[in-house]
């Protein structure tokens, strides 16, 4: 083939914001699979690809790894990657010992369809837009790229996106060193600087790109997740955490590298009701990807208590073990410590003072006031099974098969136990999902309305699940379970996950769940 693609990675990405606190850009997801996996399967499979490295460039060489294990790919590790001189041209030249070769540069933030021109010229690729307040800008005359412009430049043809083809790679390489020796500190140097200086004594052609998606911003971000992938799967993205698909296998990614841990040793306590591990990093592991739906879309009236009788046979088995006292001093930690931490977030996330209320036309304590009517003793005198976790109907796939569930994206540990904890808990969870889920979420089905103490919250629901909760509690009932026991863990559930949502739905979560512990506690 005889050429090689240079992708830099290196950089922090700051036009994402808090997207990549956690995370590398390159590894934010679009539809179902990191960014940088549209730019690496846009080229031949062949194709021999050098990637610069440095924050969290360990995440961008496990996920590669894991996602491609027979690349053909350098890692170039770069030592200044933020402050004075980390800039893309700085990057790039790390990469001259590997590219003594006609190469692509593709930027990491930049994804096109487009087939790629041969090298047997050097080339541009540009996009026809209107605005070059944020990109550089090409002004192009026949066929070929006649002038190359910094950000902000008014009369242009098209901008400039990030994707050039250099055949002349001694000339490129010659004139980026003598710019970052002249320029040592300046950190906005880039490719363009070095186009601009060859371009009067070397062609470039120029190729025009019909599809291109910027992901290196927010709203670039956006719309590319709306057009690529057909990207409707539901998932409620997480700053520290993501989801990407490949074939026949699910990834999954947490930049705690201690709950990706205990989430693969959680395997095997879980009975078989998971799909089989693949391979597992520091901070990815990988499963068998199960045919199937999301039970989410599928449970109904006919189906939902297969899902419990299936879940009492297989997945909640009881746990034998010596010290009762230290399961249920656990149970008090989670259910008690970790909400009252939770509320703490929440208040401080909302730089506001809790007090008592008037919800939905009713008289609501505050909710210390609450708690230290709420039984935990009670609460957590239980037995000890194996659980999931986060069982949520979005988190069970249902098929028609005689082994009818595979559960997913089940909780790391139970108060740090990661071999066994509260039935209880996958039950509120459970209760919790029948009234707030996803797509109720998605679609902004909810409503929060805050006129000084008084709150009104409703939210909108649908029948089948309505019809579903009914016949759970019914089960519930006539199986000796503790429906209020179950009720009082769905109120804390919503309590808890208020601190971790957005606006206004972190609002709506934690009225709502005062004003079901209320309900519990009274009644």
């Amino acid at each position: 083939m005889g050429y090689k693609v240079l992708i830099t990675t290196s950089g922090k990405g700051t036009r994402l914001g808090e997207i990549t606190n956690f995370t590398n850009k390159c590894l934010v997801r679009v539809g179902t699979k990191p960014s940088i996996c549209h730019i690496i399967d846009s080229y031949p499979l062949n194709t021999e690809f050098v990637i610069t490295i440095g924050y969290f460039g360990n995440l961008v060489k496990e996920l590669i790894g894991i996602y491609y294990p027979k690349l053909n790919v350098t890692f170039v590790q770069v030592d200044n990657f933020d402050g004075d001189g980390s800039s893309l041209l700085y990057s790039m030249f790390q990469a001259k010992q590997y590219l003594k070769c006609p190469f692509i540069f593709h930027a990491c933030d930049t994804i096109s369809f487009d087939s790629k021109p041969d090298l047997n010229c050097n080339w541009i690729t540009g996009f026809k837009m209107n605005d070059s307040t944020s990109y550089a800008s090409l002004s192009v005359i026949g066929e070929n790229v006649k002038s190359i412009h910094n950000k902000g430049y008014l009369n242009f043809d098209y901008i400039h996106i990030g994707l050039i083809g250099i055949k002349d790679y001694d000339a490129f390489w010659n004139q980026a060193s003598n710019i970052l020796i002249e320029n040592p500190n300046n950190s906005t140097l880039g490719d363009v600087d070095v186009i601009s200086k060859l371009i009067d004594n070397f062609d470039f052609k120029f190729n025009e790109a019909k599809s291109w998606f910027d992901i290196g911003s927010i709203k670039g971000l956006n719309n590319a997740r709306k057009k690529i992938d057909n990207d409707n799967i539901d998932i409620l993205d997480k700053l520290a955490e993501s989801i990407f698909f490949n074939k026949n296998k699910v990834i999954k990614f947490f930049s705690d590298s201690k709950i990706n841990s205990n989430r693969i040793k959680r395997v095997k306590y879980l009975n078989g009701t998971t799909p089989k591990l693949i391979d597992k990093t520091n901070n990815f592991f990988s499963y068998e990807y199960t045919e199937g739906k999301l039970f989410s879309s599928s449970a109904n009236r006919s189906n939902f208590l297969d899902l419990i009788k299936w879940s009492e046979k297989f997945l909640w088995k009881k746990v034998e073990i010596e010290n009762i006292k230290i399961f249920k001093d656990d149970c008090i930690k989670f259910y008690k410590e970790k909400t009252t931490q939770r509320i703490h977030d929440f208040f401080k996330k909302k730089n506001i003072n809790e007090s008592e209320n008037i919800i939905n036309n009713e008289h609501v304590p505050s909710i210390f006031e609450l708690l230290e009517k709420v039984d935990f003793e009670y609460l957590s005198d239980t037995k000890p099974t194996n659980f999931h976790g986060d069982f949520i109907l979005d988190n069970i796939i249902y098929s028609d098969d005689e082994n009818k569930f595979k559960l997913i994206d089940w909780r790391q540990d139970f108060g740090g136990n990661i071999e066994y904890g509260d039935q209880y808990y996958d039950l509120g969870k459970l209760a919790h999902n029948l009234v707030v889920n996803h797509k109720i979420i998605e679609n902004n089905l909810f409503d929060i309305t805050i006129k000084g103490k008084e709150v009104s919250v409703n939210i909108n629901r649908y029948n089948s699940l309505v019809d579903c909760e009914n016949i759970y509690f019914d089960y519930l009932s006539k199986n000796n379970y503790d429906i209020n026991k179950v009720k009082i863990i769905r109120a804390l559930i919503w309590l808890n996950m208020s601190p971790l949502h957005h606006h206004p739905f972190d609002l709506f979560l934690f009225y709502f769940g005062k004003y079901h512990l209320k309900s519990c506690i009274y009644e």
